[in-house]
Parts: C-alpha cells; structure tokens; sequence
C-alpha cells in the first residue's frame, strides 16, 4: 500500500470511530497531496514516497509556525490544536536520523565536497540534504555543518 492509500484508509478509519480532529487533519493533508498531484499531472495515488514526505515536512512546518505565533499572541488552546495536528502528521514522516547519523552524513558530505571555511557553507548544506534525502529537519542538519565548518 502506497502513502496515499495508507492516509485515505486512516481517513476512512477515523470517520468510522468518530475521531473529527484526526479526520479533519488526515481531510487537510489528502488535501493537499491531491493538490499537488494537480500541478505534477499525476493521480495523487502516483506520488512518489519523497513528493508525501515532502508535503507532509511542509505541513508540519506550517503547525509548527502557527503553534508559536498563537502561543506569542497568547492564544495557547489554538496553538494546543495546532500541536495535535502536528502529532498527527509525523506518523507520515520517516523515521528520523540520530543525531550521530547526521554528524556521520555531515562528515562524509565534508570530505567528498572538501568543505572547510563557512563560505563553503551552502555546498556542505546542499550536499548533507541530499544525502539526509527527506529524513531529517534542515535546521538538524544546519547545526551540524555549522559544527563541522567551525573546527
């Protein structure tokens, strides 16, 4: 079963016991997977794996943007749903890499790009990413070059 059909079977699972948040959550995110099949030209049931995670790293990121401005502006039971809907989106991520597993990737990445200075920033960055490929945060990966560039 694909990423897709797994999400609309929870979507369906949770319609069936009553669960409106999750499947309000699951609604948005079919959503947006549909979307994007759109502008790909794609049924949405032909995304690749990487194409979910990435729409679903980029709805995370916006629950977690929204739960921090609601918590500035004082409104803590808007940015409680937020973080509900977070929780539920990243049982669709990968499992993420350690913090050991980064530094290695990091690493590696350092010695193929012979990265040394912080000017050479961005190609270390680039090169971490790719080899991360969608299973880690880029601020994780971030800290990581920025420790590797400053020894």
């Amino acid at each position: 079963m694909g990423p897709f059909e797994q999400i609309h079977a929870d979507l369906i699972q949770s319609m069936k016991s009553g669960d409106t948040e999750r499947r309000d959550t699951l609604r948005m995110l079919e959503s947006a997977l549909k979307n994007e099949s759109i502008e790909l030209h794609k049924s949405a049931a032909e995304l690749a794996e990487s194409d979910v995670t990435a729409i679903v790293r980029r709805l995370c990121k916006q629950r977690r943007e929204s739960a921090e401005g609601y918590r500035a502006g004082g409104r803590a039971d808007l940015a409680e749903k937020e973080e509900r809907e977070l929780a539920i989106l990243e049982r669709y991520l990968p499992v993420a890499l350690s913090d050991d597993e980064l530094r290695a990737i990091v690493t590696d990445a350092k010695s193929e790009t012979g990265a040394s200075t912080k000017a050479d920033f961005g190609k270390l960055m680039g090169s971490a990413v790719k080899k991360a490929a969608g299973r880690a945060d880029g601020n994780a990966i971030k800290k990581f070059v920025e420790e590797a560039l400053s020894e």
